[in-house]
């Protein structure tokens, strides 16, 4: 189902100063079909058609026929094309290209998250071939979408972790894959843009909410609206402790999109919000947007002993070079989330 229309009008709003980057472009993307992805392409569409920009769009996809059968109204776009094949070993489509945007991430490397040697491995081997095609296309700028990971744990007197942070993940650690994984490939990706000529930019991404969220995986937000739209309770997997902040997917996008276009070559730029929730808080408010009552259930006990975990991000960097914000509030993200959702069922039933 397509976005709303609030939401694509504000992503162009907030693309106004970055727009005739894209004019005449030709783009390739991965991970297309994605909750990055769709939000991207439908911004792209938009952008093309109201502009008059005369891009094109070709997306990689290991099944794209099972993906414009649940979106179709993007089978009809004449400036999208599908490329069927693996991230790892697609055959290189024909002709120039101006950008590449590398929106994969763990759910996109193609093997369980719980297999962490294989997810390391297809994330590199993925990284290598779609460097390889970046330099032979002759795009003159590369978008990775990294993660906040690769910071490693988050010390808890640093409230809001900036770009200059030096940690990261052990690399020791089995849990460390995504992490080591993604820092492995920000670098690959600067030395390819050194070698052969091209512009690297890396948005270094966290915690999100909007339409397109899974509902069944290991992102709290979908869960927590997954039971909310079937009015059961919300459960909280963990302790509830644990501190995250959620950038809706409208302003999401109006940043990948204003990094590709104005991000200083080989710069890094962390993508979030920099207001803390805890999970349980963030259960709660969501239960709170049910049409009746909702308990919530946390399944362990804190520990206690010590503070929360934190994964929230300072974007300062982003906000004073690029003019980017956060202009939807949470409880604005979960209401726009929900009525969404509603709105498929809606027209499913």
């Amino acid at each position: 189902m397509p976005i709303d229309e609030l939401d694509i009008r504000e992503i162009l709003s907030g693309m106004e100063g970055s727009r005739n980057e894209f004019r005449a472009s030709r783009l390739f993307i991965t991970g297309g079909t994605g909750f990055f992805g769709k939000w991207v392409l439908e911004s792209f569409v938009a952008m093309n058609r109201e502009l008059g920009l005369g891009a094109s769009a070709t997306v990689l996809s290991r099944d794209p026929e099972t993906f414009l059968a649940r979106e179709p109204h993007l089978a009809a776009e004449r400036s999208l094309a599908f490329l069927k094949g693996d991230v790892r070993s697609f055959g290189f489509p024909e002709g120039r290209f101006t950008h590449v945007l590398h929106l994969a991430t763990e759910s996109s490397v193609f093997v369980d998250a719980r297999e962490p040697l294989p997810r390391l491995e297809a994330m590199i081997d993925g990284m290598r071939r779609i460097l390889a095609f970046t330099a032979e296309s002759g795009a003159h700028s590369f978008l990775l979408t990294s993660t906040g990971g690769i910071y490693g744990k988050q010390p808890p007197e640093v409230l809001r972790v900036s770009e200059d942070f030096p940690g990261s993940p052990s690399p020791t650690a089995s849990a460390s894959s995504m992490g080591e994984g993604k820092r492995v490939s920000e670098l690959m990706a600067c030395l390819h843009a050194e070698k052969f000529g091209f512009s690297a930019k890396i948005a270094r991404c966290f915690a999100f909410s909007g339409p397109h969220l899974p509902l069944d995986s290991h992102y709290a937000f979908g869960n927590f609206i997954g039971d909310c739209l079937a009015r059961r309770p919300v459960r909280v997997r963990g302790d509830g402790s644990p501190v995250r902040s959620y950038l809706y997917a409208s302003d999401l996008t109006v940043w990948l999109w204003t990094i590709l276009a104005r991000g200083a070559p080989g710069e890094a730029y962390n993508v979030g919000s920099e207001d803390p929730v805890s999970i349980l808080e963030l259960a709660k408010t969501i239960a709170s947007h049910s049409d009746e009552p909702l308990p919530v259930i946390v399944e362990k006990p804190a520990l206690g002993g010590g503070p929360p975990e934190r994964y929230v991000p300072s974007t300062a960097k982003a906000r004073g070079q690029l003019g980017v914000g956060a202009s939807v509030s949470l409880n604005e993200g979960i209401r726009r989330t929900l009525k969404w959702h509603r709105n498929r069922l809606d027209l499913a039933s």
